[in-house]
């Protein structure tokens, strides 16, 4: 990531980086956001701002690479940035902490939610290969029924990706990993 800082104005649960360069920058560097408007872009050399959902967002402005500001263009912290993220995700420290480890690894993230799950994971990029991964964060003990593995399961079946559940726990900074391979008989 480039050492100039991007900056990005926050409305409701998203932010929007309005400046067409840095925006190109952001998405050519990581995949970050969605050019606006553009569903599946296939180059760099879209003409539009990115949007960013919360996750996103909190996670360049710790990596120092994004300034957020208020609607109102009052510069947000770090602190502010995660009491609006634990606003608006359930279980925000878990799901944090996969995030930032899947990206830290190499991985490209995106929201799962049209999976029906937490996270979408490539392993290069949106429009140079699919998600091979959909990953769903629980937090330890958390309960599982037959009923929504085997759910999970059928639907990473139907869009040929694999199912993926981490287990996180954010007071301990851990995250484990348990891969589902269906298969028949």
């Amino acid at each position: 990531m480039s050492k100039s800082q991007a900056s990005g104005r926050l409305f409701e649960n998203r932010i929007v980086i309005w400046d067409i360069e840095t925006s190109r920058r952001l998405f050519r560097e990581g995949y970050y956001g969605k050019p606006l408007g553009i569903p599946k872009p296939k180059d760099f050399e879209f003409n539009a701002p990115l949007i960013l959902d919360l996750m996103e967002a909190y996670y360049l402005a710790k990596k120092k690479v994004l300034r957020v500001e208020s609607e109102e263009g009052e510069r947000l912290g770090a602190e502010e940035m995660e009491k609006i993220c634990v606003r608006s995700y359930a279980d925000f420290p878990e799901k944090y902490l996969v995030y930032r480890h899947l990206r830290e690894v190499g991985y490209v993230v995106t929201p799962g939610i049209k999976f029906g799950s937490d996270f979408a994971v490539y392993e290069h990029g949106p429009g140079i290969d699919h998600a091979p991964y959909i990953v769903q964060v629980m937090k330890p003990g958390s309960p599982i029924t037959a009923t929504s593995l085997v759910r999970s399961g059928r639907l990473a079946t139907t869009v040929k990706k694999q199912f993926i559940i981490a287990i996180a726990d954010a007071k301990k900074a851990v995250v484990d990993y348990l891969r589902y391979d269906w298969w028949r008989a």
